[in-house]
């Protein structure tokens, strides 16, 4: 039986040198003995701009569907936005989170005691849950006849086409540290997803070696994005609600979205896409309108009471 007389004793030196890194024990931190998870659904966002608004995020992926809330009338609906996007569905923003209903529920499996995610897509089926029947969810989605519904699928393309790319034109790329840390991918690598048709590759056409990067043609995105404000203006006119509707629809979300980030730049770069858009005074007198109701639908996460 080993005793303490028995072990190998440390020598000197060894134990001169252990004394300048004493072992230090903390004492532990106990859980927080109440806390106040929220009661209603939270919709994860990128961080909105501090100087120009507190509430709307400046990516216009999330504000697409804040403002596709606000507009269909929910309420009750509070964002967050210290969550990377890598922490959302799909590694991507916005997310709806869902506190859970009730223990019953839980107790059965039905639902999680943490609540559920949702990604974008699958909102709109969520709200129709939650509204019952809904003039977005009707066959006219909230438009005013079946021409109307046919004509939104033209500005949906051409918002999610030519005046998104010239966005990403003017928005500065983001740094290379900035990629790597959060494997954000280039503004050449987004375009080259949404420009139709494809634009050609900047190297490597009738060579042995594969094709490197691509070639934007700045100009013509340009001119698609000057052409593109000028018909939103003279479509809108001095209508209340776009193509004519006397309510919102989801294309005055996917339109007030754009306008606003147009109109707000968090770079100086994207100066250059708020000139084309401060030329056409009703465009900018119905971003501040719909602005309105967008920020008054939403309160950050940190307010919950």
């Amino acid at each position: 039986m080993a005793t303490s007389s028995s072990r190998i004793p440390m020598p000197s030196f060894v134990r001169a040198i252990y004394s300048h890194f004493p072992l230090i024990y903390n004492p532990p931190i106990p859980p927080p003995l109440t806390t106040t998870p929220s009661t209603t659904p939270v919709l994860w966002i990128t961080p909105p701009e501090p100087s120009t608004s507190k509430i709307l995020s400046t990516n216009v992926e999330c504000l697409k569907w804040q403002a596709y809330l606000a507009l269909r009338g929910l309420t009750g609906v509070r964002v967050r936005w210290d969550i990377d996007p890598t922490g959302g569905v799909d590694g991507t923003l916005p997310t709806l989170w869902l506190p859970p209903t009730d223990n019953q529920e839980i107790l059965q499996g039905i639902t999680s005691s943490r609540g559920e995610v949702l990604s974008a897509r699958m909102i709109p089926g969520w709200a129709d849950e939650v509204e019952g029947e809904h003039a977005w969810g009707s066959p006219l989605e909230g438009y005013i006849d079946e021409q109307a519904k046919d004509e939104s699928r033209a500005w949906v393309s051409l918002l999610e086409g030519a005046v998104h790319a010239a966005l990403l034109l003017y928005q500065p790329p983001p740094s290379l540290l900035m990629s790597w840390l959060y494997s954000q991918p280039s503004h050449t690598a987004q375009l080259a997803t949404i420009m139709t048709p494809p634009p050609v590759p900047l190297t490597g056409l009738g060579t042995l070696m594969p094709p490197q990067g691509i070639n934007v043609p700045a100009a013509a995105l340009q001119l698609k994005y000057h052409e593109a404000i000028a018909a939103l203006s003279e479509r809108l006119g001095t209508d209340k609600w776009f193509l004519g509707s006397s309510n919102p629809t989801p294309l005055d979300a996917l339109l007030f979205a754009y306008l606003h980030i147009a109109l707000h730049p968090h770079a100086k770069g994207q100066e250059r896409a708020r000139a084309e858009v401060t030329h056409r005074v009703n465009l900018v007198a119905w971003e501040r309108k719909v602005r309105s109701i967008v920020q008054g639908a939403f309160q950050p996460m940190h307010q919950e009471t």
